[in-house]
């Protein structure tokens, strides 16, 4: 359960006072997310999720609040269904909560599906080429904060203590993190990418997508490195196996929408190593730190150990279910 920070109803109500909203019917802790303190409000008139960004290794910087809470306004706008920040009465985005900087923003309809089927995936696909396509013109930009470097230095933080949770992984990952600083592309299509499109992060009614959340990762990066992060997310089954008709439904829905160029399916395999590192360099960290008292459940790093093994053997394209 991801609540860092409590709030009392004093503090809840001067909070509340600087939006226009109406009398606060509910209010409770979110039992999702591991970076910040997330919290459901609830008034006779609609539905927030009221979230405290918290100060952690992995956490959300207060310098990059406007680039995401703009980039929802900004993908909102432009047709894309997510959350849309509420402005406070004086017109700003982002206020305070025992002196860490906090936000509300609309609650979106819906739900996550824990086991995502081939019609889940190639909705998925269809929403991440119209995000990438709506991003164009967003202007702020950020750095990816999580690339190949962060991967080094995470991972020399846990290198002592690594094997801890997987017998060598210290000497596994010492030889990946080589082979993808050596064959990283440095000439992909660019933009705006969410970069962590998890089945938690996208929500459906009906078996319809009623759209995304949870742009806190959002940067300027590949966009086949966005496809690559939902691979690992959403094409592998709970033994680790990758479920290539998931795949070929997930790239199929999006190359309706923003078709692929040849070097992007090209560098899908290395794509999909280097997203599997990604998420194993943070969750190894946070599984060797974690925080006393934290309402929030650690992610067992050795999954993305499993899948990280899938694309070192994978080294085409069609083992994807992609061709050029």
């Amino acid at each position: 359960m991801a609540v860092y920070t409590e709030i009392d109803s004093d503090t809840l109500a001067e909070f509340a006072a600087q939006y226009p909203l109406s009398q606060i019917d509910e209010f409770k802790g979110i039992t999702a997310g591991v970076q910040n303190s997330n919290f459901l409000l609830t008034t006779a008139d609609a539905k927030y999720i009221l979230t405290i960004y918290e100060s952690s290794a992995n956490g959300v910087a207060a310098a990059d609040l406007p680039f995401f809470l703009g980039l929802m306004l900004h993908l909102s706008a432009q047709g894309l269904s997510c959350p849309v920040p509420l402005a406070r009465k004086d017109g700003g985005l982002i206020s305070t909560i025992k002196n860490k900087p906090a936000a509300l923003v609309s609650f979106l309809e819906g739900r996550s599906v824990k086991t995502p089927r081939p019609e889940h995936c190639r909705a998925l696909g269809a929403a991440m080429a119209q995000m990438h396509l709506a991003g164009d013109g967003f202007e702020l930009t950020r750095p990816n904060n999580h690339g190949l470097g962060n991967w080094q230095a995470l991972f020399e933080r846990c290198h002592s203590r690594a094997d801890e949770v997987s017998p060598d992984l210290t000497r596994a990952m010492e030889r990946e993190l080589t082979r993808l600083k050596e064959n990283w592309p440095d000439n992909l299509p660019t933009g705006i990418i969410h970069a962590d499109l998890f089945p938690d992060n996208v929500f459906f009614m009906q078996g319809d997508m009623s759209g995304l959340i949870d742009f806190y990762f959002a940067c300027n990066d590949f966009y086949a490195y966005d496809l690559a992060i939902a691979l690992n997310a959403w094409c592998f089954e709970a033994d680790a196996t990758f479920n290539v008709t998931k795949a070929r439904a997930l790239l199929s829905g999006y190359q309706n929408l923003r078709p692929l160029a040849p070097e992007e399916i090209d560098a899908v395999p290395i794509l999909g190593a280097g997203a599997a590192m990604r998420f194993l360099t943070t969750r190894l960290f946070d599984w060797l730190n974690q925080v006393d008292g934290a309402q929030v459940e650690p992610k067992n790093p050795n999954d993305f150990l499993r899948r990280l093994r899938f694309h070192r053997s994978a080294t085409r394209p069609e083992d994807y279910g992609l061709t050029l």
